[in-house]
Formats: C-alpha cells, sequence, structure tokens
C-alpha cells in the first residue's frame, strides 16, 4: 500500500507539471509538431537518465525516493500515449512530414537527454 501511495503522489506531481509544460503548445509552434510534449518528454528523460545515474553510483537516493522519482513522477510527467495520439493526428492531417521529424525529435532527443542525465550524475 506504501509504494501505491508513493507512486501515486509521485503520478500526480508529474502529470499536473506535464499540463502545465503542454500549455507551450499555445504559444510555441514548429512545423505543426506538439512541442509541449516533445519538451516533456525530452525533460523526463534527462530527469530520469540523472536519477538512473545517481541512484547506479551511490545511495543517495532510497529506493522508496527512486520509486516516487522514477515511477511517480516521471512515469506522471512524460507522455507517451499523448505522443502516439498526436501523431494520428498529423497523419489524419496529411502531416506525413511532421510525423516523421516529431518522432524522429522524440526518439533522438530523449535518448540524448537519457544518456546526458545519466552522464550528468557523474558530475556529482
Amino acid at each position: 500500500m506504501r509504494q501505491l501511495l508513493i507512486v501515486g503522489i509521485g503520478g500526480a506531481i508529474g502529470s499536473i507539471a506535464r499540463f502545465l509544460v503542454q500549455k507551450l503548445n499555445l504559444h510555441w509552434h514548429f512545423l505543426s509538431i506538439p512541442m509541449g510534449t516533445l519538451t516533456v518528454n525530452i525533460l523526463g528523460s534527462l530527469l530520469i537518465g540523472f536519477i538512473a545515474g545517481v541512484s547506479a553510483k551511490s545511495e543517495i537516493i532510497s529506493p522508496g525516493l527512486r520509486l516516487f522519482l522514477m515511477v511517480g513522477v516521471c512515469g506522471g510527467f512524460t507522455t507517451f500515449s499523448s505522443f502516439t495520439n498526436e501523431n494520428l493526428t498529423l497523419m489524419q492531417n496529411g502531416q506525413f512530414a511532421s510525423v516523421l521529424l516529431y518522432t524522429g525529435f522524440s526518439i533522438f532527443f530523449g535518448f540524448l537527454a537519457v544518456y546526458l542525465g545519466y552522464i550528468t550524475s557523474n558530475l556529482l
């Protein structure tokens, strides 16, 4: 029960943060790409990479805090289901170049962010 509460509270925080960051979609446009979702997925990847790196090298982050941050906050913050739905909408609108760019940017920069987060944890 304790783990469910830890994940649930973290997920609520991550979901609220995602909602706020996704407001960027209203103000920041690039080739019809949903920039809010792209941003949260890259930031979430950076954060989870950093937490994984710190956790692998030390005991600074307890198992409970790791669960809270990685499963709860990062899980609530990142948005794979939103990402796939937005790609479907772009495809239905005939914006195939945007689908390719959005998917490519998400995968490349998401992986890069996880890697940078992980190596940044070495600086601690």
